[in-house]
């Protein structure tokens, strides 16, 4: 793959893992304020899917090993919380760390493709 399609894919998968988590930090705050909205679960799973096609796309290039280790791992413990979140309708801190580790997992990717 082109050194640019993948700084696309690592600036797709930087933005939707911090929308993800922005969208994890701020959902559970919502029933204090008093605008009815609610949370969906498929919206975690949407964002799952999203950052799922593009750590694929980026596994199957000649990205470092660590990186890769570093994206699967977070990809797990992403689906991991959000099949816990859908089927027992709690949420779990895992989701925080899967996305923390897809944001530092897409940022060393992208270093490593400058150089």
């Amino acid at each position: 793959m082109k050194k640019q399609t993948i700084a696309t894919l690592d600036y797709l998968g930087i933005s939707s893992a911090s929308i993800c988590l922005v969208h994890c930090l701020l959902f559970p705050l919502l029933p204090f304020i008093p605008i009815g909205i609610s949370h969906n679960h498929y919206i975690d799973l949407f964002f799952a899917l999203l950052g799922l096609f593009v750590v694929v796309k980026i596994l199957k290039t000649n990205t470092k090993w660590y990186i890769k280790i570093i994206l699967t791992v977070s990809m797990v413990i992403i689906f991991c919380s959000v099949f816990f979140t859908l089927l027992f309708h709690q949420h779990t801190s895992l989701l925080y760390f899967g996305g923390m580790g897809m944001i530092v997992g897409h940022v060393l990717n992208f270093k490593n493709q400058r150089h």
